[in-house]
């Protein structure tokens, strides 16, 4: 995605493409973080097992705040398609700014529903993949897999504000009625294509299958359950894109880009 040039952003067709690669990214994301146990100790607020000094939150917290911090430092957080999970952490950059053309209706970073994915990895997404446990010696690889699958998540779930200005772009006319009637259904509606979301699943359970299993051994078992991906997916993936893209349409008469 050129994000110097609006037109191919608005394109459906190439939004189409960067979600497909998303999936790859993801996939391979979810079956790292499935060769750790679910380590609940990187996630518990205070927890016994680590102490952190003059600090007051998980182990995950910390390490992300740390990352957060410092990547916003050479622009990371400039990008239309990055959004910080911890915003009291980001820095100015002491880089030039990047000028990108107006791509998003200004509130847009607005739209950022990072703590609610965080919240559903830890407690819903990662029992799905892990087996139960700890590992100490493994405490920093798990929470950095984290970091990158929280990311990989973050970033595609929040992309639905493009799929979303692109569908406004393409019939103002029905989603300004939309809007303007506050109808959450009717926009639900809309942006929703069974089909297209049957077409996801069925192409995540063949990616899972062949991107989990070693090629080169007879029956191998898969280093993460297929269907778990699928779910993970369904359950959540799908239904958070959507929710981004209605409370993005919501607000969209506030401003024209």
């Amino acid at each position: 995605m050129n994000f110097m040039k609006p037109s191919s952003v608005y394109n459906l067709s190439n939004i189409r493409e960067n979600l497909i690669r998303m999936e790859d990214t993801i996939i391979f994301n979810l079956i790292e973080r499935s060769d750790f146990p679910t380590m609940p100790s990187i996630y518990e607020e205070n927890s016994p097992n680590i102490n952190i000094p003059n600090f007051e939150g998980s182990f995950l917290d910390w390490l992300f705040q740390q990352k957060e911090c410092i990547e916003s430092q050479v622009r990371r957080y400039q990008s239309p398609d990055e959004y910080p999970f911890y915003p009291h952490v980001i820095k100015d950059s002491f880089l030039p700014p990047i000028q990108y053309p107006k791509l998003l209706a200004s509130y847009f970073r607005e739209v950022n529903i990072n703590d609610e994915i965080k919240k559903i990895y830890i407690e819903k997404m990662i029992p799905r993949i892990a087996k139960e446990g700890e590992d100490v010696e493994n405490f920093g690889s798990a929470a950095s897999v984290d970091i990158i699958a929280l990311r990989s998540i973050s970033r595609r779930i929040h992309f639905g504000m493009f799929v979303a200005e692109a569908k406004f772009q393409a019939d103002r006319e029905l989603y300004t009625k939309l809007i303007k009637e506050r109808d959450i259904e009717g926009i639900m509606e809309n942006i929703t294509n069974s089909a297209v979301e049957e077409k996801i699943l069925q192409r995540l359970l063949i990616k899972a299958k062949t991107y989990g299993t070693d090629p080169t051994v007879n029956e191998g078992s898969s280093k993460v359950d297929p269907e778990a991906v699928v779910g993970i997916y369904k359950d959540w993936v799908i239904p958070l894109t959507k929710k981004v893209e209605v409370n993005y349409l919501l607000r969209r008469l506030e401003d024209d880009l």
